[in-house]
């Protein structure tokens, strides 16, 4: 359950189109289903009032939306920022993706956002509503009349039990409390798989990348992704489309995308949180930000603007190519 009230956002954002400080809102919109949220731009008190949404399902990192939107915008816009958000939020600030001028930033803070996948292995499919308002979770299903009460804390989405961060690195007004930056075990799972065989690995992942589609919504979710033409649509790249001559063909497309985004990428897990297979793609991303922090010294993409990576910040002291090899060869 959030602490900060839809009631509150609500409030706070029809004053500030009020006065005029903004022009729009860029906030949660309901979609065909309760936990079906979606993004949506708001522009008067009463479209607020009819669609906007902030339950647990508000998982969506609106900072990649800032690059069109403040471009088609008279005046500023009005966001909401959950904490890991501001990281993505910083970074494209320093990649000069939008006009912090057209951008009013709200921090919300965030308890966790809960995983639909999870709240359907335990109620069923068939869902009909998903009330998030209560201490529990409850979920009412087409083939029952009681609805199914489920702990928020069993159904939370891994990023979010891997959380980095419940404090915010940028933003103009903070609602609620400030958090802190926490002591994550987000790299277990990767030192799981570092400490697999090559032969182990490589199976680990041909099992997982073979079920991609194609669809592209990686890509397209992530702030990281932002190219004004990426190589993946270019109809003369003859990399548009999957392949149907290899059944591992995913494995160019999810490694090119690692390597685009190394270094850059604030592991806000949107990869993974948009995948209709459900590929934990975000740990590829969190094997170049675990090397980062171990052959050039710990870096997090987005904490600051202006920041420059470790990949693109040469200095003499980094880390030699053969010195690398013997590591992870022990």
């Amino acid at each position: 359950m959030q602490k900060i009230m839809r009631e509150q956002l609500i409030e706070k954002a029809a004053s500030l189109l009020n006065n005029g400080t903004v022009t729009a809102v860029l906030g949660w919109g309901k979609g065909e289903f309760d936990y079906d949220v979606t993004p949506a731009v708001f522009k008067t008190e009463e479209e607020l009032k009819a669609g906007f949404v902030w339950n647990d399902f508000c998982g969506a990192n609106f900072s990649k939306y800032l690059v069109k939107k403040t471009d088609r915008l008279e005046g500023k816009l009005l966001v909401f920022l959950k904490p890991c958000d501001t990281y993505s939020f910083n970074q494209l600030l320093t990649e000069h993706r939008f006009d912090r001028e057209k951008v009013y930033a709200i921090g919300v803070p965030c308890n966790g956002m809960a995983d639909i996948a999870k709240i359907k292995a335990v109620s069923g499919e068939g869902i009909s509503a998903v009330d998030t308002n209560g201490e529990k979770i409850a979920v009412t299903t087409i083939y029952d009349d009681a609805p199914v009460m489920i702990d928020p804390a069993d159904v939370l989405a891994e990023r979010c039990i891997n959380c980095k961060s419940k404090k915010h690195v940028a933003y103009d007004e903070l609602l609620g409390e400030e958090g802190d930056v926490i002591d994550s075990a987000r790299f277990d799972e990767v030192a799981r798989l570092e400490a697999m065989s090559a032969d182990e690995r490589f199976a680990f992942w041909q099992n997982e990348l073979s079920r991609c589609i194609r669809c592209n919504a990686c890509r397209d979710a992530c702030p990281a992704c932002t190219c004004e033409k990426c190589v993946f649509d270019n109809p003369a790249s003859g990399v548009e489309n999957k392949s149907p001559a290899n059944s591992f063909e995913e494995q160019l497309f999810h490694v090119i995308r690692a390597y685009h985004v190394a270094g850059r990428c604030t592991d806000c897990g949107e990869c993974s949180r948009v995948c209709p297979q459900n590929i934990p793609l975000h740990l590829l991303n969190r094997k170049f930000i675990k090397d980062i922090n171990e052959f050039y010294g710990e870096y997090q993409a987005g904490e600051t603007v202006g920041s420059r990576a470790p990949l693109v910040n040469y200095t003499t002291e980094d880390i030699e190519p053969g010195e690398v090899f013997d590591r992870r060869d022990k």
